[in-house]
């Protein structure tokens, strides 16, 4: 496992003692990007949890390098790994700044004092996120695409080296999704980030991918690379799609066969 900065041993997750998804094995070297892609309810968001540790492992194990994540304390895994869901967070009174300054909150103790190395780390990464020119805006008051990168700068904020991301696209228009999927490969270049993220978009995860995990039953239906995943006619028999069911609409079957069969 020392070749991987990321693993997963025989990882089992699910709710109630009640598995749902068995024996997953993901290896990512440092700085890739994996992307989740599967049916409503394949169980993307559980995995996500699982590996987050948001819910308790069914069975199996999770190591960053050769550390099983099940062994280390909330506040080093605080420093090594963030987290963003897809729930909407909802503030009062909080600058945009206040918000990213709390993705320091693992280095403060327990008065939340920021230092001055905190907050030029808190700028710097405003910066990088392209953030900066609404610092000051209340939080609550701003677009979805930009508390998407409000977020986001929280998470690099705690400096981890890794980022979990539940549909972090998902409230956002087609430009603000390319924006937000280049901001990741930018701080996965200049910050050596490690992201394992869920998308709906197909076409977005063939994009920014080095590792596709295809979700479908029991078991991980298929895992490789973008080339890997989207060949011949595995997505529409992953997604049940059938030509026949767009017989007579032509724009939804020249998508699904784009999606099919197009080159990254």
């Amino acid at each position: 496992m020392k070749n991987y900065y990321f693993s997963t041993k025989k990882m089992c997750v699910g709710y109630d003692n009640k598995p749902l998804i068995k024996d997953m094995e993901i290896k990512l070297r440092e700085g890739e990007i994996l992307c989740l892609i599967g049916p409503n309810g394949a169980g993307k968001s559980t995995v996500l949890k699982s590996i987050a540790g948001q819910l308790g492992l069914l069975g199996g194990a999770v190591y960053l390098g050769e550390d099983d994540l099940s062994e280390m304390k909330a506040e080093e895994l605080a420093k090594r790994m963030s987290v963003v869901f897809t729930e909407r967070v909802r503030v009062e009174l909080k600058s945009c700044r206040d918000m990213v300054a709390t993705g320091r909150y693992p280095y403060t103790g327990w008065f939340g004092i920021l230092s001055e190395e905190d907050e030029r780390i808190v700028d710097e990464v405003m910066r990088l996120t392209h953030i900066t020119d609404i610092s000051e805006k209340d939080f609550g008051k701003i677009s979805d695409g930009q508390k998407q990168r409000v977020m986001l700068a929280r998470a690099i904020c705690q400096e981890p080296e890794i980022v979990i991301l539940d549909e972090p696209t998902s409230y956002l228009d087609i430009k603000y999704k390319l924006e937000f999927l280049l901001l990741l490969q930018e701080m996965r270049e200049k910050k050596g980030l490690t992201v394992i993220m869920s998308l709906h978009e197909l076409e977005l995860a063939k994009i920014v991918s080095d590792k596709i995990l295809c979700l479908k039953g029991e078991y991980v239906e298929r895992y490789g690379t973008p080339e890997e995943i989207f060949e011949s006619d595995f997505i529409e028999r992953l997604y049940d799609m059938n030509e026949k069911d767009f017989i007579g609409n032509e724009k939804l079957l020249a998508y699904m066969k784009q999606i099919s069969n197009s080159e990254r």
